[in-house]
């Protein structure tokens, strides 16, 4: 995060479109060669917002803003979703970050207000589910991730393998 500041603070409603855009051209960037081309292509904006619109007033959905106030990266979080991991109660839903932004440090930061949220409900642990050929792998080891679990999801008729990784305190991660 040297090249320019970063500010890290709660999404609101109208940051949808900017979260939106992150989101599909950060999935275009991250899962080349990864997931199906036809699915990527598939991705759109204006859906995507609309996910957006549906989820931010729920909360515990953060934006990393730069200099210009442009979003370019944006993390979700909050109670674990699955029920398949006792013991693990919280979830780090998704974090995206435009490329040229990745490995500044602006993952680690926006990783830290849902761990935060995490702790808020009572929580003190936690999952994340990452595609097992995405580099963001190394990115969740870095932070004490435990690998739990390995299982195969169908994307666009090719089969993937999904990765859970754990935090038996999320405390640690920071």
């Amino acid at each position: 995060m040297d090249k320019e500041s970063i500010k890290i603070r709660k999404a609101i409603l109208s940051d949808s479109k900017g979260i939106a855009k992150v989101h599909v051209d950060s999935w275009k960037t991250t899962y080349a060669n990864i997931v199906p081309d036809e699915y990527l292509n598939n991705l759109s904006y204006e859906s995507r917002e609309q996910i957006w619109i549906n989820s931010i007033p729920n909360g515990g959905v953060y934006v990393a803003e730069n200099n210009q106030g442009q979003i370019v990266g944006f993390s979700s979080g909050g109670k674990e979703r699955s029920g398949k991991y006792v013991g693990y109660d919280g979830e780090l839903y998704a974090i995206y970050i435009l490329k040229e932004y990745q490995g500044q440090g602006v993952g680690k930061a926006l990783v830290q207000p849902i761990v935060e949220e995490i702790i808020g409900m009572g929580f003190n642990t936690m999952v994340v589910l990452v595609l097992k050929d995405n580099v963001s792998c190394l990115f969740y080891e870095a932070l004490g991730g435990k690998k739990l679990d390995v299982f195969d999801v169908q994307i666009a008729g090719k089969k993937l393998t999904e990765v859970v990784y754990g935090w038996e305190n999320v405390k640690s991660v920071f």
